[in-house]
């Protein structure tokens, strides 16, 4: 299958010609295929690839999808588009496993990031497989590990993904109330028009660090980590920080995932007041056995909490 190559572009697809060379993409099979979730250039080599070799793209917005592929340089002659979104992907599923046992390639992709994440893709995953076809996963951009890597949560890597909120107003005010009770790290989705309701529901968490993480990988991209009592006047600060959308990172509780840091915190408030931060934090893990990477994150919060 031939492609329409975009001189801006051409380097990248030659690159990932050449990388997949020795790779085999097999007919009959659903390849989900994770794409950028702002920045075009976060796109895998092997995506292109692929890509560049579907038979069928079935994808959240047939619109968006075509205009990606434009971008990249890619538009595969007699490419077929299937639309599978939210409220068509069971009926949908049943089109996608007519194509496969016909022995196409059908890759899958979401409007952003990686399929079946908080995006639809979940339900026809699960019915390419009961119907006992292959699903090949090809990984990339997520907008929850790329917010989780830049939050700098020391936790031992655990954390709950809740996604979106319940829109209901009981419904959303219950899972605020839950998420006091939860000590691990959490991480949401909210869209801008909730944030300031999200903002008042985070208060009564106080000084537990949140990390809020705004058009991921845009030009406007901000990453911010500030107590949660503070998230409100943070978003009223400037009007531009309502718009876009957030990933909200809710650290560990304090006891949670660091038992025992009442002692060493205290032993590095003491040296915050002769030493700068980063050789404070050294010496009071130095001294204390405790996490340097929880003290840096536990210094972070009080500092912003007092500016």
């Amino acid at each position: 299958m031939t492609a329409t190559v975009n001189p801006n572009f051409g380097a990248a697809l030659a690159a990932a010609a050449a990388a997949t060379a020795g790779q085999q993409h097999p007919g009959g099979a659903l390849y989900v295929v994770a794409t950028p979730i702002g920045n075009l250039a976060d796109v895998s080599l092997r995506a292109l690839a692929l890509l560049g070799q579907a038979d069928t793209l079935a994808c959240e917005d047939t619109r968006h999808s075509r205009t990606l592929l434009r971008a990249w340089g890619i538009e595969p002659a007699g490419l077929s588009y299937l639309s599978v979104h939210e409220h068509n992907e069971a009926e949908a599923a049943a089109e996608v496993i007519e194509r496969l046992r016909a022995g196409q390639r059908v890759a899958y992709v979401s409007d952003a990031g990686t399929p079946a994440i908080s995006d639809p893709g979940a339900r026809l995953v699960a019915a390419v497989r009961a119907a006992g076809l292959r699903v090949v996963p090809l990984p990339g951009a997520s907008s929850v590990t790329t917010a989780l890597s830049a939050a700098g949560v020391a936790a031992g890597g655990a954390f709950v993904f809740l996604g979106f909120l319940p829109p209901k107003a009981g419904e959303r005010a219950a899972a605020l109330q839950a998420l006091a009770a939860e000590p691990r790290t959490v991480v949401l989705l909210e869209a801008p028009h909730r944030m300031l309701a999200l903002a008042q529901g985070l208060q009564p968490l106080g000084q537990r660090p949140v990390t809020l993480a705004r058009e991921l990988t845009k030009q406007f991209e901000e990453i911010v980590t500030l107590p949660a009592q503070q998230v409100g006047d943070w978003l009223a600060a400037d009007v531009y920080r309502v718009r876009g959308e957030f990933v909200v990172v809710l650290h560990p509780a304090l006891g949670a995932a660091d038992e025992g840091l009442a002692e060493p915190l205290r032993v590095l408030r003491l040296l915050l007041a002769e030493l700068p931060l980063k050789t404070a934090v050294r010496l009071a893990a130095d001294i204390t056995g405790a996490s340097r990477n929880a003290l840096y994150e536990r210094a972070l919060a009080e500092k912003a909490a007092k500016d």
